[in-house]
Parts: C-alpha cells; structure tokens; sequence
C-alpha cells in the first residue's frame, strides 16, 4: 500500500487509508474485522506501509480508523447493498477489495458521521483510490459514490447538526 509522509494529509485521510486497509486484509484472510485484528493489523500497517511514529498525528489517525471500523463492523452489510444496488452491471463480488473497502468506508461516513459533509467522503474516496487503485477506479468509485449522495436526505456540502 501507498506510503504518505506525515504532514501532507490531514489526520482523518490517514484514518480513513488505514480502515481501509484494516478491511482489505480482513477480506483477503477472510477474517472478522474484530478490534484483536485491529489492533495487530494497525502495527504492521503502521509500520510497513505508512511509517508512523508515535505522535499527535498517528494517534488522531488511529482514533479515526477506529471510529470508522467499529461502525463498519457494525453497518456492512448495509454499505455492500447500498454499492451493490448502484453498482450498474457488476456484481458486488466481482468489485475490487481495495475498491469495495474505499467505498464501504466513504459511504458509511456519508451516513454516519455527521462533521463530515458527504462531497468531502467522496473527494477522499477517490483520491485514495487513484492512490491505491488507480485512475479508472476513481472515476467509477466516484460515479457509484454521487448516486448514494443523490440519495441522502442531508445537504452534501454541509456537516449535519448533531
């Protein structure tokens, strides 16, 4: 996975790459994504892809990634059906784990984390796509992503009141 200096991302970007990547693991091992996992997967990525030292920055990071993945673990089955209904001509399986888990983390921040307006879940979605996933993936992440945006009952250029 993609290597980010620190500095050059806002803390939330780093959690949202690295609840991604949580996800993506747990797909490939086909494990649960339990906060055991969590805490044993954050050591390697934080280590072997991003290089994080121990500071406000990593530690904001991590607490981000981990208020995404304990409600993803939660609410997954809802983010795949809400991607897979808009995902026109391609069946969930055949999505991408890197592509489904930016998705699944963009669309669960659409729904559930009212301090971050839904175009900015969509704008990190494809940035960290072209990332790690490259430039086609963008366009189709951010195509999927607009309609769910379309959808919601929230203004999408404004945090909802809590």
């Amino acid at each position: 996975m993609g290597k980010m200096p620190e500095g050059q991302i806002h803390a939330r970007r780093l959690g949202r790459e690295l609840a991604m990547e949580f996800f993506f693991r747990c797909d490939i091992a086909k494990e649960p994504p339990d906060l055991e996992a969590w805490e044993r997967v954050y050591e390697e990525i934080s280590k072997e892809s991003h290089e994080l030292r121990e500071n406000r920055f990593a530690r904001k990071g991590k607490e981000y990634a981990e208020q995404l993945i304990c409600g993803l673990a939660l609410h997954c089955t809802e983010m795949d059906s809400l991607i897979a209904e808009r995902a026109k001509n391609w069946s969930f399986e055949r999505l991408s784990s890197v592509d489904k888990n930016i998705m699944r983390v963009a669309v669960y921040e659409m729904l559930y984390v009212d301090d971050v307006p839904p175009v900015v879940s969509i704008d990190e979605a494809v940035e960290i796509a072209m990332d790690y996933s490259g430039e086609q993936s963008g366009s189709f992440i951010n195509g999927i992503l607009n309609s769910i945006k379309d959808s919601l009952k929230r203004p999408p250029r404004e945090r909802r009141e809590a």
